[in-house]
């Protein structure tokens, strides 16, 4: 038997349904008008809320590029799943991605419209959306990611650098950055200083909420604060952090 092949739609109007969402306590219908209308969105839909690589993946790099799409024209960003208007709301709220809109298609029929409501039995999620981004201009599809009918639930077209790429392949990406700090250090405080000044996010480790010395030692090999990692590369304390920046500046000029 052939695998379906999933319709792609660009060039195409977005399905003209209504979705059920809940704000502030009292539901609120939004027609497809009401989201696309007048504005250059994003979409990705996904499987489901908390599932792994949603919740790993694919919703945390869309909020961290966020500021980058919309340097570049993008209004909105939505992160849409076949999951009722309550899940998608506690799932907002677990993943803290104040930059993405999450609407529940609670009965699939945006991502029926869209040809991609697929069968999840097997799982016991019933019928679900297939992985896929696209960007929609004034409610008109210009391009569409969606990944290959292959077993399990790929994730390799649908991420927000593809995305970036396609809208603007030279920008600039930010820069990933983790801190290890604990409550009341001076040297902390200076180092998440020097990341602010620059306005460069970043991950905070706090000591025995989210690691214990034994995890610092065995990432940096050594168990003093601050420890900053940047791009995956070990930089140090906030003197290091302050020479890191230095060199980053002169190579620039």
């Amino acid at each position: 038997m052939s695998k379906k092949t999933f319709p792609n739609k660009e060039g195409q109007r977005i399905p003209n349904v209504i979705l059920h969402t809940r704000r502030d306590h009292d539901w609120m219908d939004l027609t497809s008008e009401d989201i696309f209308a007048g504005k250059t969105v994003i979409v990705f839909s996904l499987p489901g809320a908390f599932t792994p690589t949603c919740s790993s993946s694919h919703v945390p790099r869309f909020n961290q590029l966020a500021p980058v799409f919309k340097e570049h024209g993008v209004d909105e960003i939505i992160c849409m799943s076949v999951n009722d208007a309550f899940v998608m709301n506690e799932w907002a709220a677990n993943q803290k991605a104040e930059n993405i809109t999450f609407l529940p298609d609670g009965n699939g029929d945006f991502t029926d419209g869209m040809g991609l409501l697929v069968d999840k039995e097997d799982l016991g999620f019933g019928k679900r959306s297939w992985r896929y981004s696209m960007l929609v201009k004034d409610g008109v599809i210009e391009k569409q990611f969606i990944e290959p009918n292959v077993p399990g639930d790929p994730y390799g077209v649908s991420d927000a650098d593809t995305m970036l790429d396609y809208i603007a392949p030279d920008a600039k990406r930010p820069l990933d950055v983790s801190i290890f700090t604990r409550p009341g250090c001076e040297y902390c405080a200076q180092a998440k200083d020097l990341l602010q000044q620059r306005g460069i996010a970043y991950e905070e480790l706090v000591l025995n909420r989210d690691y214990t010395s034994r995890t610092l030692r065995a990432v940096a090999g050594i168990d003093s604060v601050p420890q900053v990692f940047i791009n995956g590369d070990y930089v140090g304390g906030a003197e290091s952090l302050a020479e890191w920046f230095a060199n980053e500046d002169s190579s620039n000029t």
